[in-house]
């Protein structure tokens, strides 16, 4: 077996591991933070919603429609002055949270968008006629009705991540993604490679996991 993982530097794999998880955490974090939004202003401003805005809903599903049909290894690189400006540079953990960020926000926020509108819409209607506020109507009636999708959205939403955060090796983003790169396949190091595709799929497996159980927890209440 010591011969078998004779390349691998484990500093170095601990340090892709934690590279990875605080792309992921902080990714997901701001992912969360704009597409939550987002995806509430598509489903209001949608046909036959609270505040149906065709033109709006329109333009907004334009712009999302155009950044979700983007390849990420494209974005990546199209976002690196971008990404210089925001962060002072385009490599390593702070130079890939930018474009995470921007590929998945729309993604998120199209999921959100399909979670509010498997609300009943007779709850809403009905909290509506109780003189209920639009923010009363999306914070006391929308979200906690939809608290299962919404889980299910961020459980998603993640895993892209940890697929995104690996793409972004290419560029030097780090994580287990730059790691398998460098040394899995330019330098040919099958030992490296191996170890790395398996700790990305227990992190899928991880996260999968703990949202279904989420879900699995909130729908028996």
């Amino acid at each position: 077996m010591d011969g078998w993982f004779r390349n691998l530097d484990w500093h170095d794999l601990a340090q892709a591991c934690l590279d990875t998880l605080a792309m992921l955490s902080g990714a997901l974090a701001f992912t969360v933070l704009l597409g939550l939004p987002l995806g509430v202003l598509l489903y209001l401003t949608g046909k036959r919603q609270l505040h149906a805005r065709p033109g709006l809903y329109r333009a907004l599903s334009v712009v999302v429609n155009m950044l979700r049909s983007l390849p990420f290894i494209i974005l990546l690189i199209v976002l690196i002055p971008v990404t210089t400006l925001i962060t002072g540079t385009s490599l390593g953990v702070a130079g890939a949270i930018p474009p995470l960020v921007v590929g998945c926000t729309p993604f998120f926020a199209r999921l959100v968008e399909t979670a509010l509108r498997e609300v009943d819409r007779g709850l809403v209607e009905a909290t509506q006629a109780m003189g209920a506020s639009t923010w009363q109507i999306i914070w006391h009636t929308l979200l906690p009705e939809a608290r299962t999708g919404l889980i299910a959205a961020v459980t998603v939403t993640a895993i892209v991540l940890v697929d995104y955060t690996a793409m972004s090796g290419v560029i030097g983003g780090g994580g287990l993604g730059d790691l398998a790169i460098r040394f899995g396949y330019q330098r040919f190091q099958t030992d490296v490679m191996i170890i790395t595709v398996a700790l990305l799929i227990l992190l899928v497996q991880a996260l999968q996991m703990s949202g279904d159980r989420l879900v699995a927890r909130y729908t028996r209440r």
